[in-house]
């Protein structure tokens, strides 16, 4: 359903980063201040063209939609094709999981957040950008003609209701910056794992 969207209109969607460069470059800036230093093991859930995973250095992204996933490779990441709720990536091999704006588009954030805790090593970083309901943010996406195409089937939560999400998946947030009606989301997995953690990315 989403994805045809995106499938069809990748292009327009990208172009609205360059377009909207004010609003891009503020939330990149948040996220960036949240997410820790990337090395070979961090990765991007949802990574759409790259527009966040390229500046901040993260190499790898997993990503639905081949339009979106070409593009990204033009930045120099690498694609997985994968869905945030089954992963092909094998349980404690990524440093550090970021996602902006991808939960608006799942039919449920809880079983991405169990997948995102399963990839993760011990006391790894999950940072989560979104779209909070009832935001600015919001009603300024969907009343304009670009991101209206993107956003109006989407499903937006409260940071109050993506809390309850994390800690019932086993996180544990440790910092939290909402303005304007963009949320972002640094926690961190606490659990062990049966298996020790990998010292790089491995595919399913």
């Amino acid at each position: 359903m989403t994805e045809d969207v995106f499938e069809q209109n990748a292009r327009e969607y990208d172009r609205w980063f360059d377009e909207h460069a004010t609003e891009y470059h503020a939330e990149l800036a948040r996220v960036r201040r949240l997410f820790p230093p990337p090395d070979s093991r961090a990765i991007e859930v949802g990574v759409g063209s790259g527009r966040f995973a390229a500046p901040l250095g993260i190499t790898l992204g997993i990503e639905p939609s081949l339009a979106l996933g070409r593009i990204a490779r033009r930045r120099g990441i690498g694609i997985i094709r994968g869905r945030a709720e089954a992963l092909p990536v094998k349980d404690g091999s990524c440093s550090s999981v970021l996602m902006v704006t991808v939960i608006c588009f799942l039919d449920d954030p809880v079983p991405a957040f169990r997948e995102i805790h399963r990839i993760l090593v011990p006391r790894g970083t999950f940072v989560l950008g979104f779209i909070e309901r009832d935001g600015q943010v919001a009603r300024n996406y969907l009343h304009e003609k670009g991101k209206h195409r993107f956003l109006s089937r989407a499903h937006f939560y409260s940071p109050d209701e993506v809390r309850v999400f994390l800690a019932g998946t086993g996180f544990r947030i440790h910092n939290l910056d909402s303005r304007a009606g963009f949320c972002v989301i640094a926690a961190q997995n606490d659990c062990s794992y049966l298996h020790p953690p990998s010292d790089e990315i491995r595919i399913r």
